[in-house]
């Protein structure tokens, strides 16, 4: 990729707050040093990267480098033979633990995010590592007793020694025959010997070794030969115990020598794995999201023939080094038929801008980046970048604003090939304007016939015309505001930009007559085209607007339908509950019968055999009857709830990615149905439905045993604000309804108000000759305003 590309679109300074996120030295590095890629395999794979760990990170609080450290100059001492200390070596057991833990969190996810499982595969088991030197240095850092029998005896033994050293000094600084000599009763030390502090003037009263002097030389700190013998004992076992664990120190630098190059390894995986999760971090930071990567897709569909089957769209872009609560977000895309975007408008307008968030954006998601845009973003990846963009002029080499422009852009027409990007600013500016005019037409013909997608920007009105009439090539314009005299900053693909020079400065004040006079000057082409512009941007605002409209529309059309759906599968489960209410009452009353029987027969047999035998045979007539009615019943309502069979026109089914039941109006195939669910007809797999009942037949009496065919009017009756007399009327056919349609029980909504309407229904369901009883409802179905009615059973 193109190092001047990158820097004019400021890339490092993507990587410098990317680096940001990072969270030690090496992925830091890696972050300023990382660039994109031109290869569409690896690029997705980085995409694919990101996007894991952001899904995954949310998931998994232990996704973090915390306690890793940048162990290389610690590897290379080690391997040169020098000593490690403690703490260097208690960051190599953090660092290896770390890791540890992130392969088994990494690899324990392989299955749903497995380009992160490969970075789980790079790094090595280093237990052993961790587990030598957590048994010899404790977490402060200190070699532990616990590093080797000897240690653990000599540090007794200097335990031992120190205490009776400490006692045997503390005797003779406690004397009192000592105390006149003495500048106080304390103990100290010098060099690493135990003294007592001797007035100068009594040197020799207290015979010893005089070790030291205090600055003004009134004090001389003498150790007793009493203590001497004990003084070198002690000293002794120090330097004992100072040796071992220098032994130790090496022998746990010589292993970490050993698997030095696993510890790099190790090293390098969690860099690349923390610069993945920087990406993340990155992106949702930016609210960013994933680009679809794309490969060069040419086909006969695309115009012109130059066509290179570019794509690059990019909705509702953000430039990511802007302030995100004022940046102005575009649209931009390639087309079918263009694949050159020549953008015009005012200075200051957000021409560069679009420019660079093009380009920029392009960059970062070749880099594995997420983007900030909307989801649907999607670009192709190109092999080269090339960007003259801004003023690069050169004192130093005394180069001109237009020379330098032209250096750069003979450098790109010899690398930029069909599956390069190009990004031209102010094209042909910084010289004549007719010369630079007919400069950029003719560069714009050759980057077309070579088939190199661009995307430029110019002030040329004569490049505007050039663009609307060649093939391949579309205008585009940065908006400007008349009446704040302001840039919009929104970028318009399809209309170039217009002059604003005359109506700013009719806004402005400058006299009419001079505003006309310029006018009269203008070629009366281009004010047509001006105003022929003005009428086309209000044609497409109207549009923009209707889109809006019809958009809103649609959202609240979505969500009504889930809300449908929501309440049929509600209705749905109210069926369900009611048909089991009645087979659980069935078997209840069967059972109760059953019970009954056996009494009776009890009964039966205290009495006379002749009339054991007719009431018996009563009984037992009256039960076989009952069974088969409830036998009916209980098929008549499985029949409802479970039929089997192949679907068939006018079966129920349950649509299971709508929550919905629907009717077949239609068996398409052997695998598809046509399903109207609601004032919808939509196509279904048929592995997707569920048989749940069958067309009712029409009402029919089988052996004495009516079954009712009435169709349900609902479990509730809304009367609210009807009149007593027609709500009693309505209320009276309803009641005969829910009846004969077997509900179990139904809700009437009255309202509460003067309470006059619920008086009349509840004065007209003692009376009624269906209804067993009646409450008010309960907190949740409607308090005093509803009447819950149970109704005589059948």
């Amino acid at each position: 990729m193109n190092d001047h590309t990158l820097r004019v679109l400021e890339f490092h300074k993507i990587l410098a707050q990317l680096a940001r996120y990072c969270s030690f030295e090496i992925s830091q590095e890696q972050a300023l040093s990382w660039r994109p890629s031109t290869d569409l395999g690896e690029a997705r794979l980085w995409q694919q990267e990101t996007e894991e760990a952001r899904r995954l990170s949310p998931q998994q609080a232990d996704l973090h480098l915390g306690g890793v450290h940048d162990l290389r100059a610690v590897l290379a001492q080690a391997e040169r033979g020098g000593t490690l200390s403690p703490l260097d070596l208690l960051d190599v057991r953090t660092t290896v633990l770390r890791a540890r833990r992130l392969r088994q969190i990494l690899l324990g996810n392989a299955e749903r995010y497995p380009a992160l499982a490969e970075w789980g595969e790079r790094i090595q088991d280093l237990e052993h590592v961790a587990a030598e030197i957590g048994r010899a240095i404790s977490e402060r850092g200190e070699v532990m007793d616990s590093a080797s029998s000897r240690l653990a005896s000599l540090r007794a033994e200097v335990r031992v020694l120190q205490n009776r050293l400490q006692d045997r000094i503390q005797r003779i600084a406690s004397n009192p025959n000592n105390a006149p000599y003495l500048q106080e009763a304390l103990v100290t030390q010098r060099q690493g010997r135990y003294v007592i502090p001797l007035r100068a003037e009594f040197k020799g009263r207290i015979p010893g070794i005089v070790h030291d002097h205090s600055g003004s030389g009134a004090t001389l700190f003498v150790e007793p030969f009493a203590i001497v013998d004990l003084n070198n004992d002690w000293r002794q076992r120090q330097m004992e115990e100072e040796e071992e664990v220098s032994r130790i120190l090496r022998e746990l630098t010589e292993l970490v020598a050993d698997e030095a190059l696993y510890i790099r390894t190790t090293l390098e995986a969690l860099a690349g794995l923390d610069l993945i999760l920087a990406r993340a971090r990155y992106a949702d930071a930016i609210e960013a999201v994933q680009p679809e990567l794309l490969g060069f897709q040419r086909n006969d569909e695309l115009k012109p023939e130059q066509h290179p089957g570019v794509a690059l769209e990019l909705r509702q872009a953000r430039h990511p080094l802007l302030d995100p609560a004022t940046v102005v977000p575009i649209d931009f895309h390639f087309g079918d038929d263009f694949f050159m975007v020549v953008i015009t408008g005012p200075n200051t307008g957000g021409k560069t801008v679009s420019l660079k968030t093009a380009g920029l954006l392009t960059v970062m998601a070749q880099a594995g980046m997420a983007i900030p845009a909307k989801p649907g973003s999607r670009l192709t990846l190109f092999e080269g970048i090339y960007a003259d963009i801004g003023d690069e002029q050169s004192i130093e080499q005394s180069l001109s604003t237009f020379s330098s422009h032209m250096t750069n852009i003979v450098r790109i027409l010899q690398m930029a090939t069909p599956h390069s990007l190009v990004l031209l600013d102010e094209l042909g500016a910084g010289t004549d304007p007719e010369e630079g005019s007919a400069l950029a037409r003719s560069l714009l013909t050759h980057l077309r016939d070579a088939g190199i997608p661009i995307a430029a920007t110019t002030h040329y009105s004569e490049v505007k015309l050039f663009a609307h009439s060649t093939a391949g090539i579309v205008n585009a314009s940065v908006e400007f505001d008349l009446e704040s005299l302001s840039p919009t900053f929104e970028l318009t693909i399809g209309l170039p930009g217009r002059s604003n020079a005359l109506a700013i400065a009719r806004r402005l004040g400058l006299p009419r007559s001079i505003i006309d006079d310029a006018e009269e000057m203008v070629r009366p082409e281009s004010l047509a085209a001006d105003t022929l512009l003005d009428e086309i941007r209000t044609a497409r605002e109207a549009a923009r607007r209707a889109q809006q409209k019809a958009e809103a529309l649609e959202r609240m059309n979505a969500a009504r339908d889930a809300e449908l759906r929501a309440e049929l599968a509600k209705i749905e489960e109210a069926r369900r509950a009611v048909l089991n209410e009645v087979r659980e009452q069935s078997q209840a009353e069967l059972a109760e019968l059953r019970e009954e029987m056996a009494r009776v027969r009890s009964r039966l047999d205290k009495g006379a055999p002749t009339q054991h035998d007719r009431f018996l045979a009563e009984a037992e007539k009256a039960l076989h009857a009952r069974q088969e009615a409830e036998s009916r019943l209980a098929d008549h309502v499985n029949t409802q709830e479970k039929p089997s069979g192949p679907i068939r026109e006018g079966d129920i089914v349950w649509v299971d990615s709508l929550h919905a039941s629907g009717r077949v109006q239609n068996v398409l195939s052997e695998n598809e149905l046509e399903v109207q669910v609601g004032s919808f007809r939509l196509k279904v797999p048929l592995n997707s439905v569920e048989l749940r009942e069958r067309p009712q037949p029409e009402p029919s009496s089988v052996s004495g045993y009516h079954v009712a065919a009435t169709p349900s009017p609902g479990m509730e009756l809304d009367l609210r604000g009807m009149r007593a007399e027609d709500a009693l009327a309505t209320l009276d056919d309803y009641l005969d309804s829910a009846y004969l349609a077997d509900l179990p029980w139904v809700r009437i909504i009255h309202g509460k108000g003067t309470g006059a309407l619920r008086q009349a229904v509840r004065e007209a369901l003692r009376h009624h000759a269906n209804v067993s009883a009646f409450r008010n409802g309960e907190q949740g179905e409607g308090g005093d305003g509803v009447t819950v009615v149970n109704f005589v059973t059948r």
